[in-house]
């Protein structure tokens, strides 16, 4: 069964094909997600690294884990579990709503 890692600390202008080559010292990677700002665009230092087993990702991380990548110290750890997303009001901030419209025709002009 394919087991997921966080990878944290990372520089930068590391690519995809920069963390396939470092983490394939441990076994198969079978998927690489980088995050990154969406706006922006830019890496936000961190990243989500699965490899086809539990055995390769154990040993990935006893390997990898304060390894050097390019200039920077990696931390590698196994990837918690994503929180569900709840439901709130207030989840379209930024976003002109009815709430939004009618606070502006209220202000003093």
């Amino acid at each position: 069964m394919a087991k997921e890692l966080y990878v944290g600390h990372m520089p930068y202008q590391a690519t995809e094909e920069d963390l396939r080559k470092l983490f394939a010292v441990a076994g198969t990677v079978t998927s690489v997600h980088i995050i990154t700002d969406p706006e922006s665009g830019q890496s936000k230092g961190c990243a989500y690294v699965r490899m086809a087993t539990e055995a390769e990702a154990k040993d990935a991380i006893e390997t990898l884990d304060n390894a050097l990548l390019i200039d920077r110290v990696i931390t590698v750890s196994e990837a918690r579990p994503q929180k569900p997303k709840e439901n709130r009001p207030g989840g379209n901030r930024g976003k002109s709503g009815p709430m939004q419209r009618s606070r502006r025709r209220n202000k003093p002009a």
